[in-house]
Parts: structure tokens; sequence; C-alpha cells
């Protein structure tokens, strides 16, 4: 099947590459900024909805007499972000329609200016893309040299652009390609849930525990003496924009941790499971396919020993190369395992995040989880993996609902880390995210029987059509 993916790496930039850039975002900055205005001044004088394509041609005009600077960059950075404006525009109009059929709960989002003082911003490139093992070409840059070496893919993909974005001074590009992958087959093993919470990032209820690594609240105490650091600079020093990228960069490391984790949590639930045995014998499969790595021999000199010299270590880039083909080579396996191994239905609770946050004891600690990363990975990888995903209703007592017998407890409290069911001919003691985990991995049974239940299904498309389930 055809899948659209993307693909996120770093970029070793110099500082003329840097500076470039600079220009680019800066141009698109502006365009937006431009068309947005340009947006606003047409509808209060003529009332009607003028499209990105339009602006496009203004902008070309307005290049030969008051903005030549536009020439230095590339064509695609205005004109992608002008397609990016309308696009906003389209959203929120949409979200304004939902929002008066009682759909859409938050804010419809109006475009907003774009400031440099909220980041450098981020440019996307369309056209002549290539990419090479240690590098990607992209028009009016040239190569530029890529940090992980065989990340992106080099063969058998179309490229459709590229966006270059800084976060905390470091560069990155995405890459959006179309590629060809065999269709997984249909996941046949036993049905799971998943509770998601604080204390653990998900419970399973065959009894896999993915620990929460709380990426911010192990930096607070870090982040908060870089905030009363930042304070004392003078505004418009070069000492406060240090102290600025230094606090930028804490924020960053945070969030990519809390991205790590999330990634390597949903890929557990999501793939077949290895032994250590199995893991061996895949390893050492793999090391056998590659070849052999020719080292460098120091040549003798002198009077010659009976042991030869010891070989030399291998190139940085060499190893880094063979690291990247182990690494496609594992993911390559992994998905086409038994099916059997996979589950045949992941259910999930669907949870009220921004009610939850109201709570002001616990939204910081619900914020550092992540659970609306953790709904949208899930989305896509069991979607991938040919496995149905299903969303409990959230009025479905998982929590106070007993595994055993199926006994509803009237209150529990947060503290009580410990389920012990109240019915005296059960008297089951069981932890609380295990007996949630199990109540929801119940469901799936309804499912597979075709029996209509408090439950959603996911159509593997970022939508959730509501079932005709009760939802008790």
């Amino acid at each position: 099947m055809l899948i659209t993916r993307g693909y996120r790496t770093q970029l070793d930039l110099n500082h003329q590459q840097i500076t470039l850039c600079k220009q680019h975002a800066g141009a698109a900055r502006w365009s937006w900024n431009w068309g947005l205005r340009r947006k606003q001044e047409v509808y209060q004088q003529e009332k009607r909805w003028i499209s990105a394509m339009e602006l496009h041609r203004e902008l070309n005009t307005l290049k030969q007499t008051e903005i030549p600077w536009m020439y230095e960059v590339s064509k695609a950075a205005p004109q992608e972000a002008l397609r990016d404006l309308d696009q906003a525009y389209r959203n929120f109009f949409r979200r304004c329609g939902l929002k008066k059929e009682g759909k859409w709960r938050g804010k419809p989002g109006f475009p907003k200016p774009k400031t440099k003082r909220k980041g450098v911003g981020s440019f996307r490139l369309t056209g002549s893309i290539h990419i090479y093992e240690q590098a990607i070409e992209l028009p009016r840059f040239g190569r530029l040299r890529l940090h992980e070496c065989g990340y992106l893919p080099t063969g058998g993909v179309a490229v459709l652009s590229a966006t270059v974005s800084e976060k905390a001074g470091r560069w990155f590009v995405s890459v959006q390609v179309i590629e060809q992958v065999p269709d997984p087959p249909q996941a046949a093993g036993p049905p799971i849930g998943v509770d998601t919470g604080i204390k653990t990032l998900a419970q399973c209820s065959d009894g896999r525990a993915i620990a929460n690594p709380k990426a911010l609240t192990s930096e607070l105490k870090r982040i908060k003496r870089l905030h009363r650091w930042l304070s004392r600079k003078q505004k418009g020093s070069k000492n406060r924009a240090k102290a600025r990228q230094k606090l930028a960069r804490k924020y960053a490391r945070v969030a990519y941790v809390r991205e790590d984790a999330l990634h390597k949590g949903t890929s557990q639930l999501t793939r077949a499971q290895l032994t250590l045995e199995e893991r061996e014998i895949r390893k050492a499969e793999i090391a056998a396919t590659l070849p052999e790595p020719k080292a460098k021999v120091k040549p003798k000199r002198g009077k010659r020993s009976k042991k030869e010299p010891p070989p030399e270590p291998l190139p940085k880039t060499i190893a880094n190369k063979v690291k990247a083909k182990q690494m496609k080579k594992l993911l390559r396996q992994a998905r086409t395992l038994d099916a059997q191994r996979r589950p045949a239905v992941v259910v999930l609770e669907d949870l009220h995040v921004a009610g939850m946050q109201q709570n002001h004891k616990l939204a910081l600690a619900i914020s550092d989880v992540g659970l609306g990363e953790f709904k949208r990975q899930m989305g896509y990888k069991t979607f991938w993996q040919g496995e149905n995903l299903l969303w409990a209703d959230r009025w479905f007592a998982s929590t106070k609902l007993c595994s055993g017998c199926n006994h509803i407890k009237e209150e529990i409290d947060l503290s009580e880390r410990i389920y012990v069911c109240e019915h005296p001919a059960c008297g089951l003691v069981i932890d609380r995210d295990l007996n949630a985990a199990l109540n929801l991995a119940a469901l799936a049974i309804l499912y597979l029987s075709g029996q209509p239940g408090p439950y959603w299904e996911f159509l593997g498309k970022g939508e959730t059509p509501v079932g005709e389930g009760s939802s008790g």
C-alpha cells in the first residue's frame, strides 16, 4: 500500500547555511503577515475571499518594486507560507461551523501574525529535492549535511516537500514522502486494554507496564533556576539572549525525552514482543547479512612480531552506516512478525484531557504525560500494524468496575492504588491500573462478537465516529 510518511532529522550547518536558512524563514514569516493583512483588507473593502494564488500574483508584482530582497530566497518559501495561511483560514471557518453545531469545544483559532520573538520559525520547500546517505539537496541550498547517516529514505520514494525548522539553536529538516510498503497481515493475537495514567504512562492488560519518564517534573528545579537567571538579565543585552537560549534548550530537552518515551511505548504496545533468545537470534541474522568491513592494518616496522597488530577502529561515518542499516533491518522485520503475536484489538480510554487539566493540583502532571500525543501515535501505528483500535467511552467506569465480578464501587479515591472489591462473594485485590486495563480488554470481546458497547471504532484516518452502544 502507498502511505504518506514523514521523516525528521537534524542538520549540521555552517554559518553561511544558517544565515541562508534564517533568510528563508524570515521571508516565509513576512509573507504570512503580509498575506494576513491583505486578506483582512480585501474582506473589509470588498467582502470577498482572496485565494493564495491571487496573493502570490500580488507578491510577484511587489518583488519587482518594493521587496527585491525576496529574489535572494527560493520562491517556494513564501508561496508555501501563503498556502498555509489559506489553509489556516479554511480551518478557522470549519471550526466555526462545528462550534455552532456543538461539535467543537475550544476556540476556532483565527490566524495570528507571526513574530521573531517566538523563534526563528520554519519554511517549506518543494521541487527538486534529492536525498543521499549523508546529505540532502534542497533548492537554493545545495547539499546540506545530515547529523544522522542513513535515516532518511534514499530510494523508491517520491519526495513531496522538505520543511526546515529551528528549535533551541538546532536546525531540523522534515521530509514528507510517499512510499510503497507491504500490506501488514491482519493481527490475530489476543486483544489488550491499555489504561493511561500519571504514575504509569500505560498499563497493559497482559501485565506489561510502561513507565512515565516525568520529563518536566525531573527538570523543574533547573528550569525554575534558569527562569530566575533570565529575569536578572538586562533586556536587550547579549547575556539575556544567551540565558534565553539556554532556557530554550532545557525545554527542548524535556520535549525530546517525552517524545522518545512516547514513541518507544506506543511501538512496544503495537508490535509483537520478542523473548531474549529470539532477540539474540535476530541480531545474529542481521550481523551475518552485513558485509565485513575492511579495517586498516598498521605497516610492520623493524623486527617482525609473531602477534599481528590490532586493526584500527572503524571511521565514525562507517560505524554510523552500520548502525543505520541494523536499525532499518530491525524495523523491517518488526513489520513482518507473526500476526498471531500482535493484538487484534487495542482498547484505549477516550479521556477528556482538557477537563482533567482543570484540576490545578494535577494539571502539571497531566500535561507532562502527553496523553494527546500518545493517542495520536497509537492511532496511526495500530493502522500500520493491521490492528483495530477502539476508544472506550469516557463515561465507562473502568476504574470503579471490578474485573472479576463486574461489581461497581461507589467511590474510589485517587490515593487508592490497590483495588479491593467490596462484593462479599468476590473480594478481589488487584492493582488499580491493571484492573482498569482488564475492564478495557473486556470491551474487545463485545467488539469481536459484534455486540454494541460503550466504545468507538477508529478508522485509521484521524476520525473516531460515535458508535451506537450505550455509555454506562
